[in-house]
């Protein structure tokens, strides 16, 4: 079963069953605050990705806000003035750990960037597999312009992600970008025109969560897990990796549904097993 989980200051969280089983939503609703990542915020989001790490029923998670012409507007920075140095270190320490624990979910993430992506907003995004923007979003790390660099990931992320030299110009100059730039330069996966209801890359993200929904789970989760760790490591490191987690999927069920769906002429049915 798929769960609608909501998050903001006043509500909890609130799970809902959705339509779709295997796809869950990560809903960021403070609406005042566009998004920012205060206390409150990163501590449910914490709370609610250690959920989404144990939850096998979850397939996919798109991550998207239900704040008008926003994504997430990064730091909460009238918090972040009240702080001193040292709880300005452990703060952002959180931040870090929290884009890890995204990045770190077993299954597919999506981010949905139908409005501004900033500073942590748009680490957020990267702590995603992948990335759908309105042409209209506007997303940078900006960090260089409030005397700071990203600190959530972003100086590792966004290198990895569109190339070092690229990564370099963009947080020296603190540059923002729109989703057509963007999907030019490989930091989303797809751009497209907003609509009238403001929702356009959360409906992309859907349809590529829905093209992700039919393949054998547990395979999807071998790979994304070959591609992260072995993008860090030599490639023989990293071709071991990949016979390791290679090795976990051939004993499953699905790949003996796999073959035999191929055999038959049919699609195949995975149960996840």
């Amino acid at each position: 079963e798929s769960s609608l989980v909501t998050l903001g200051r006043k509500i909890h969280l609130i799970q809902k069953i959705l339509a779709e089983p295997g796809i869950v939503e990560v809903l960021m609703c403070r609406h005042k605050a566009r998004n920012a990542l205060g206390h409150v915020f990163v501590s449910q989001m914490r709370e609610l990705v250690s959920t989404l790490s144990n939850d096998s029923a979850v397939r996919v998670v798109v991550f998207r806000s239900l704040v008008p012409g926003v994504f997430c507007a990064g730091a909460d920075l009238k918090e972040r003035a009240l702080m001193n140095n040292s709880e300005s270190d452990l703060f952002v320490h959180g931040l870090r750990s929290l884009m890890t624990q995204i990045a770190s979910l077993p299954t597919p993430t999506v981010a949905a960037m139908d409005g501004v992506a900033l500073g942590g907003g748009l680490e957020l995004a990267l702590a995603c597999d992948l990335r759908t923007a309105a042409r209209s979003a506007q997303m940078g790390l900006i960090e260089t312009t409030r005397g700071l660099l990203p600190g959530a990931g972003g100086s590792q992320r966004l290198p990895r992600t569109v190339g070092i030299t690229l990564a370099k110009e963009l947080i020296f100059t603190g540059r923002r970008v729109g989703g057509q730039t963007a999907l030019e330069m490989g930091l989303v996966n797809r751009a497209v025109d907003q609509n009238q209801t403001g929702d356009a890359a959360y409906r992309e993200a859907l349809s590529l969560a829905r093209e992700i929904l039919p393949q054998a789970p547990i395979a999807v989760r071998m790979a994304k897990e070959a591609m992260n760790k072995g993008v860090e490591v030599d490639i023989s490191s990293a071709m071991a990796i990949e016979r390791m987690c290679y090795a976990r999927v051939i004993p499953t069920r699905d790949r003996q549904e796999g073959m035999a769906a191929f055999i038959e002429k049919r699609a195949p049915w995975y149960a996840g097993e």
